[in-house]
Parts: structure tokens; C-alpha cells; sequence
């Protein structure tokens, strides 16, 4: 057996493994999205769903803290700010939180633009099931204007990875004696 010290060195790069995250910063994340939501942009076309991006994002990085439950209650919440009907955007939320449960494993094997790719239908689904419930209900369809959301929400997946994940970078620290 070898001494500790002639150990081979890991093979991944320290710059690609990531601290673990801090459930006050996870948690403060998604309030911060949460008030994001809340700002008054009426019916404006184009505007992303914060607390969707955020609600997916940790539900694929940190499956174990944020999960259906959270999406549930902060879908309660946007129900009665918004004065929809209670339980709409919690339907909404917790089926997008399970379809990206279901994939969690397998996103993280992708490089950011094809997860984004990967989370296009989950933002789809869930604003197709808002409206969905909203024209059977109203009698009526909005038309497709709404998808616009969903692709714009798609392409600000890598941005909010970056973010999000910041605060877990490692910093480039050039000593060679660490042990990662």
C-alpha cells in the first residue's frame, strides 16, 4: 500500500466540483423569485417565471431540499397574490417540480444549453396546464402567445445556472499540495 502522500492526484479538475449549497442561500434564492413574481407586469408577453426557473433549477441540483411540497406552497402563494383560482399555480408548479425530479439524474450529464434544451417541455407543460385549466373553466383559449414564456424561460436556463451556482464555485487557487 502506498503512503497517503504518494497518492495519485483526482482526475477532475477542482474548478468542476462544486461546495455543497447553503439551504439559507437556497431558500433565500427562491423567496427573492418569489418577490420577483410579485412585481406588477400585468399581462406583458415575454416575461419568464422567476420562481419557475428557480423552482426547477433546485429541484434538479438539489432534489433532497426542494421538491414538491415547496413548489406547492409557493404556487398556493402565487394563487392568492394573483387572485386566480387556489390551486392553479400549484398544480402547475408541483407537476413541473415532479417532471424535473424525474430527469434530475440525467440533466446534470448535459453542458447548460441542452439542459436548457431538456427543461423547455417542463416550462411548456406547466404553463400549457395553467391556461389549459384557464380556457376550460373560461370558455374561452388566449391563443399561443403564452408558449413564448416557456422558450424564454428555456434561455434563461444557463444564465440562472450561472447565478445560482456561484456561490458554490471553488476559487482558482493555484497551491498543488491541497488534496482536490
Amino acid at each position: 500500500m502506498k503512503a497517503p502522500s504518494t497518492l495519485p492526484r483526482s482526475k477532475i479538475p477542482a474548478e468542476h466540483l462544486l461546495l455543497p449549497v447553503q439551504p439559507r442561500f437556497l431558500w433565500m434564492t427562491l423567496f427573492v423569485a418569489w418577490l420577483l413574481n410579485l412585481l406588477p407586469w400585468g399581462q406583458v408577453g415575454g416575461i419568464p417565471d422567476v420562481l419557475a426557473i428557480c423552482l426547477v433549477f433546485w429541484s434538479v441540483h438539489e432534489p433532497r431540499r426542494v421538491g414538491m411540497l415547496a413548489a406547492f406552497v409557493f404556487g398556493i402563494l402565487m394563487d392568492v397574490h394573483g387572485s386566480a383560482r387556489l390551486g392553479e399555480h400549484a398544480l402547475s408548479y408541483t407537476l413541473m417540480v415532479y417532471l424535473a425530479l424525474l430527469m434530475h439524474r440525467r440533466l446534470s450529464w448535459f453542458s447548460p444549453w441542452l439542459q436548457a434544451l431538456h427543461v423547455l417541455p417542463v416550462f411548456f407543460v406547466s404553463e400549457l396546464t395553467v391556461y389549459a385549466i384557464r380556457g376550460w373553466l373560461d370558455g374561452s383559449w388566449p391563443g399561443w402567445w403564452w408558449a413564448m414564456n416557456s422558450v424564454i424561460s428555456a434561455l434563461l436556463w444557463p444564465l440562472a445556472g450561472w447565478i445560482l451556482q456561484a456561490p458554490q464555485r471553488r476559487p482558482v487557487d493555484p497551491d498543488d499540495t491541497r488534496p482536490i
